[in-house]
């Protein structure tokens, strides 16, 4: 028998589930190498549900798409003189506004919706209608409404909010993301469950890293003087194995190895594995999957200084509209009648995505006035501030002008000559 059988001799095992709520892969091809090693051996992490959230990447992801929704005001419209103004005579206007639910304020109630719907792959809103006029939004609680996409018919079982019954499709406000059929929302871990795993296991290594001194590894064996290399021999490897293990977390810079017995090493050190490599990578990861910008997730930006600013537009454009859009389209869908439509809407105001960058925002309203799209008063509303005598008189910048005309010249032209 080789020397190698017995180290190499496969184990079945499970490891205990880490307290993440992640869960250790039960593998047929754990050998006996792992036991004997010197220093902490890392399984590949597996992770589901809320565990993903452990995963600071994923988590911050989630944070920001739920935030930039949450902060910007959702508004319930009427047409008014070929315009939508706020209905503010509505309930809607409050609820929407002010509190869709006992308990709960619009910016959380929108953060949760967001939430829920990315990383549960569905959440659910059911408007609690009194004498025809919805007088709440009850965001339902997790896992308390399930949903059959066959017969369109909503089971809700939430006792947290005190709603039971079966509701047709068009009760419940449903808001999905990552649909492969349209009828039903894929969580967003399940989507990245492989790099969520990747960043789960490199996390624990990390920790064992710390915990272990940043150790070698390596394993035990002897050499070929030992004859009948079987069961009596194995437990003696690990039991030296475990010994040295031991001195090396008590801090033993150098150790002895007794009899014939050698320590190989097994493993690389971080440099060369390029550890550090693979955790930037995983940020990436995560921003592929979520659309968030990785400067967004702290990764590192170079010295390009229009990054931030292109990351923001990017933001705006390629991931959120999307999401905004899915919401408005829902809201508008379920609580706009056919009559009313194209009299009624919500609409997300999403100027209020810039409003923390006060420098696009003035140069923003600058050229609003210059082109004749707002009037002072107009920007004076918009930033709170009262209105002046003659704000609302139209400007238009007229910086260009005919070659040799008045304007240039500074003349005055045969027509207001003669008028005068």
């Amino acid at each position: 028998m080789s020397i190698f059988s017995g180290i190499f001799k496969r184990k079945q095992q499970r490891e205990v589930t880490p307290a993440n709520g992640g869960e250790a892969v039960s593998s047929d091809v754990k050998t006996a190498v792992e036991t004997s090693v010197v220093g902490v051996s890392t399984s590949l992490i597996k992770v589901s549900g809320d565990g993903a959230l452990n995963v600071m990447a994923y988590k911050r992801a989630l944070n920001i798409l739920a935030g930039s929704v949450a902060r910007l005001p959702l508004r319930y419209m009427k047409q008014k003189d070929g315009i939508y103004v706020d209905f503010e005579a509505s309930p809607l206007h409050y609820l929407l506004g002010t509190q869709p639910q006992s308990r709960m304020s619009a910016y959380d109630w929108k953060y949760q919706l967001v939430w829920r719907a990315f990383h549960d792959g569905d959440a659910y809103v059911w408007p609690r209608v009194i004498d025809g006029e919805v007088v709440e939004l009850v965001l339902l609680s997790r896992q308390s409404c399930c949903f059959d996409d066959v017969n369109g018919t909503y089971y809700v079982t939430d006792e947290y909010n005190g709603v039971y019954g079966t509701f047709k499709e068009n009760e419940i406000l449903h808001i999905l993301t990552n649909s492969l059929n349209g009828r039903r929302g894929t969580p967003l871990w399940k989507i990245g469950n492989r790099a969520l795993n990747i960043m789960a296991t490199g996390d624990n290594e990390t920790l064992n890293r710390f915990v272990n001194g940043g150790n070698v590894r390596g394993f035990i064996t002897n050499d070929k003087s030992v004859v009948g290399f079987g069961e009596y021999a194995d437990e003696q490897l690990e039991q030296l194995a475990q010994t040295v293990r031991e001195d090396f977390r008590n801090g033993v810079g150098i150790t002895s190895l007794p009899g014939q017995a050698q320590f190989q090493q097994l493993s690389l050190s971080s440099t060369d594995m390029q550890f550090l490599e693979t955790r930037k990578f995983a940020v990436l990861e995560i921003s592929r999957l979520t659309g968030v910008p990785p400067i967004y997730l702290f990764d590192m930006v170079g010295g390009n200084y229009k990054v931030p600013e292109q990351a923001d537009t990017a933001f705006l454009t390629q991931t959120l509209d999307g999401i905004l859009l899915s919401i408005e389209s829902e809201f508008n869908r379920k609580l706009v009648s056919c009559s009313m439509c194209c009299k009624r809407t919500f609409s997300f105001d999403r100027k209020r995505l810039f409003s923390m960058d006060l420098l696009s925002m003035a140069n923003y309203e600058s050229k609003m006035i210059q082109n004749g799209t707002f009037s002072i008063n107009d920007v004076r509303r918009m930033e709170n501030q009262p209105p002046v005598e003659g704000g609302d008189t139209i400007y238009l910048s007229t910086n260009t002008a005919v070659m040799g005309s008045s304007k240039m010249t500074g003349e005055k032209d045969d027509d207001n000559k003669n008028n005068e």
